[in-house]
């Protein structure tokens, strides 16, 4: 019984899990701290820089020991453009909503990734004949639209942009899962990510550079720039590794699931920190949509079974 028990548990990947949904629930809440001191544009910027210095050393390890073929920095370009966009949008968002209503918007991203993989891997058009795959994308529909309906101050201009960046926000990041899936498939998730984010920096400091003051970094204090290490290294350095991670010693079902908590997480910290709320009716349709979530990735891992 201990063994049966000790092969269906894996702690590591239970602990991946587990600090995964913690990091990815602290960055949103630093970014939205650091709307009062600096523009998004700034903010990506830094963050981002912190980020790539993080896994640098690695990165020069693999590149020193021939790790990292040329055709690898061609094949990141498009994921990388991807990134920008979607991180640029990511940040410009918190400017307009609060932390918990633009994550649990981003859940929609859902929608966007099953459309891709339906047109660009023929593995997985074989969901188009699933109740729960079209019993999912209903429920996020019906879920994303009640989110955003039932928001109080819908109605004002500021909310109204922040939800289009929140959606074109979510259409990113499936666009940026799309193109690093193709670039990366047989590569280390590590070298992918250093890979993008040498690329990603550049990008964050020409439009920092256009767009954003980045001066205003010189004016800060103590506490935002520690909000900026924080959250570079936890949500972006540390956070997207530890998801995969998790995904190559148990599949990308049970991280995927586990995630699915963040919107909720984000709530009870930005509730406490902002005085953050959501209406009874955003938090019904808010599971709704995770429940959307749930069944579309149960129903891609019962096709991966079957197939």
């Amino acid at each position: 019984m201990n063994r049966i028990n000790a092969r269906k548990i894996d702690i590591f990947a239970t602990f991946a899990c587990v600090s995964t949904l913690a990091c990815w629930s602290l960055g949103p809440i630093l970014i939205k701290y650091l709307t009062g001191y600096i523009d998004s544009w700034t903010q990506n910027f830094l963050r981002y820089s912190v980020a790539c210095l993080f896994w640098l050393p690695f990165l020069l390890k693999a590149v020193k020991g021939r790790q990292i073929e040329p055709k690898l920095w061609r094949k990141a370009v498009v994921p990388a453009a991807a990134n920008i966009a979607m991180q640029s949008l990511w940040a410009a968002g918190f400017y307009y909503v609060g932390a918990a209503f633009m994550v649990l918007i981003s859940k929609s991203s859902v929608i966007w990734i099953t459309a891709f993989s339906l047109v660009f891997f023929a593995d997985e058009r074989g969901l188009v004949r699933s109740k729960r795959f079209w019993l999912g994308l209903a429920f996020s529909i019906t879920g994303v639209i009640g989110v955003i309906y039932y928001k109080q101050d819908f109605a004002a201009s500021g909310t109204i942009t922040g939800v289009i960046i929140a959606v074109v926000c979510a259409f990113m990041w499936a666009l940026y899962v799309l193109s690093a899936r193709i670039a990366f498939r047989d590569t280390d998730s590590r070298i992918g990510f250093s890979i993008i984010s040498v690329y990603t920096v550049a990008g964050l400091f020409v439009f920092g550079i256009i767009f954003g003051r980045i001066e205003q970094c010189l004016k800060m204090g103590v506490w935002p720039w520690v909000s900026i290490v924080i959250s570079a290294v936890t949500a972006i350095a540390l956070g997207h590794v530890l998801y995969y991670v998790a995904m190559k010693r148990i599949g990308a079902t049970i991280p995927a699931l586990v995630i699915l908590a963040q919107p909720f997480t984000v709530f009870a910290i930005s509730r406490v920190v902002f005085g953050e709320s959501l209406s009874s009716f955003q938090l019904l349709f808010g599971l709704v949509l995770l429940a959307g979530s749930a069944f579309a990735i149960w129903a891609q891992q019962h096709l991966k079974r079957n197939s």
